[in-house]
Formats: C-alpha cells, sequence, structure tokens
C-alpha cells in the first residue's frame, strides 16, 4: 500500500511541475493559451501573475517530492504538502474554475487518503 501512495504522491508532485512549465513558460505560447482557454491579449496582461502561480506550484511539487525522498521520516511533510494542495484545489475552483477541483483538489486528497491508509 504504501507503494502506491508514493506512486500517487510522486502524480501529484508531477502534475504540479506540470502546471509550473505551463504558467510560467508556455503562458504566452499557443499550447498554455489553448490548456487555459486564454486571449493573447489576456495572457500578456496576467503573464506576471501566471509565471508567480507556477512558481508556487513548484514549490508545492519540492514539497511532495522532499517528502518521498525521506521515506518513512516524511510521511508529515507529504501530509502537510497534500494538505496545502487540496486547501489551493478547493480555493481555486471556488473562485477561479471548478475544473481545479477534479484537476487538483481530488488527486491530492486520494494522495492523502492512501498515504493516511499506508501509515502502519
Amino acid at each position: 500500500m504504501e507503494i502506491v501512495a508514493n506512486v500517487v504522491v510522486g502524480l501529484v508532485a508531477a502534475l504540479h511541475l506540470y502546471f509550473l512549465t505551463l504558467e510560467m513558460f508556455f503562458w504566452n505560447k499557443p499550447l498554455g493559451r489553448k490548456v487555459f482557454g486564454l486571449t493573447p491579449e489576456f495572457a500578456a496582461a496576467t503573464a506576471a501573475l501566471a509565471a508567480n502561480q507556477g512558481l508556487y506550484n513548484g514549490f508545492l511539487a519540492a514539497g511532495l517530492i522532499w517528502g518521498l525522498s525521506l521515506g518513512d521520516a516524511g510521511f508529515a511533510i507529504k501530509v502537510f504538502f497534500l494538505g496545502c494542495v487540496i486547501v489551493a484545489g478547493v480555493f481555486g475552483a471556488a473562485t477561479a474554475s471548478r475544473k481545479i477541483l477534479f484537476v487538483q483538489a481530488i488527486p491530492a486528497a486520494v494522495a492523502l487518503a492512501l498515504v493516511l491508509l499506508a501509515r502502519p
């Protein structure tokens, strides 16, 4: 069960690295505009905000990877950062797009449940 939990935590971390890449490097590019449904004008006007948001997503990924790298000692770190991802996902769903709930919060909640269930 612990292996499955860690794989799912790794997938959540990978998602956040993907978000970082989209928001920091592709926001103004066709891929970023397509993924987020942006006009070129809106993308240009909000690029700095998106880069900041991408950086925060990178910190979430770094925390999850840190927790994974510590083995059993990383339990509390994984729980903390998954909790942060869930809160950010719920807030994003409430304020920006309901889709964020399904792309960010629910995968993190599944990972958190698995981490907690894998704990002896």
